[in-house]
């Protein structure tokens, strides 16, 4: 594909990216603000006076109108700046840094595994449909989708850091700090997030897969005298890469949304913590700080899978 072919797939889907990202941080702005109570009287404590209290709304543009307010943080939002925290005073920006890193590790690790392991039980699935591998792949694949991240992960904890301590129950060890530490704490919420996404993977490519290889392209191959192997992971995964990154974009995507859940069983401080205790605290600019990274990562994997899918089938334009 052309590089001015490449540049303008980047420009379409930025531009489609652009009212995804507005609305998304309008709805949360928009639900933060429908919340019982008055923030101003929460920061400023239940005793303060009426003069604290307009002083706090003041302060941090409270009795704007709700669309100023929006306007304003959004402006600010695009400019790198994403305020300060009303309950803590930090910079919202400097919360995320230190946060951002410890989902994105889960996230990769839970990543790694699902493809891991999800590929080759789809692709031996799909080599016998309806065998025996083929069943007992399904029935496992059904078995992880119907488990929920929270209760893996309590198992986990209950089982490999309790019992056996062979892992820790909680907390999280900065990647650049110690590495081998930072993935030793992530391993057991990197297997709870990976669960599901293994026989989502291993489901989706035996589907794939039974399609082409039942495909008149592949029965050719097998009358040129090209052994099973070699059709099934040369030929035959070639021609799924397109459906396995689309599944994977999806996962991703997916996974980066699950990590509340596993982040609050194993309390990590990550992402889904701050966001978390952020709404509990109606934390308004930490929340959207935090929405607003998530949609940019979410639109950058998916812009990157876009170019992919160039790499993957020339045809795709």
């Amino acid at each position: 594909m052309p590089a001015s072919a490449r540049l303008r797939v980047i420009r379409r889907r930025l531009l489609q990216a652009l009212p995804v990202l507005v609305l998304a941080t309008f709805v949360v702005f928009g639900l933060l603000k429908l919340m019982p109570g008055d923030i101003a009287i929460t920061l400023a404590g239940e005793n303060a006076t009426e003069a604290r209290i307009h002083e706090i709304r003041e302060l941090y543009g409270l009795n704007r109108p709700f669309l100023v307010q929006y306007g304003s943080w959004l402006l600010h939002a695009v400019q790198g700046d994403l305020s300060k925290s009303l309950a803590t005073g930090e910079e919202v920006a400097t919360s995320i840094a230190r946060a951002f890193p410890n989902t994105l590790l889960i996230v990769v690790m839970a990543m790694t595994v699902a493809l891991a392991l999800g590929v080759p039980l789809g692709m031996l699935a799909a080599s016998r449909p309806d065998g025996l591998r083929d069943r007992v792949v399904t029935s496992v694949a059904s078995l992880g989708i119907a488990v929920p991240n929270f209760w893996l992960a309590m198992l986990l904890v209950a089982w490999l850091a309790l019992a056996y301590g062979w892992f820790p129950a909680t907390g999280a060890v900065a990647l650049k700090v110690d590495p081998l530490g930072a993935l030793h704490h992530a391993i057991l919420p990197a297997l709870a997030l990976a669960a599901g996404g293994v026989a989502e993977v291993s489901r989706q490519l035996r589907s794939s897969m039974v399609e082409i290889l039942s495909s008149p392209q592949v029965r050719t191959l097998r009358a040129k005298g090209l052994s099973a192997g070699v059709i099934l992971w040369k030929h035959g995964l070639k021609n799924a890469g397109v459906n396995l990154l689309t599944v994977a974009t999806l996962l991703f995507n997916r996974m980066l949304a699950a990590t509340v859940v596993v982040e609050a069983v194993f309390a990590i401080p990550g992402m889904g913590n701050l966001i978390v205790n952020a709404a509990l605290t109606r934390d308004l600019p930490v929340v959207q700080g935090v929405v607003f990274v998530m949609v940019l990562v979410v639109i950058g994997i998916n812009l990157a899978a876009d170019l992919l899918y160039t790499v993957l089938d020339p045809r795709i334009s």
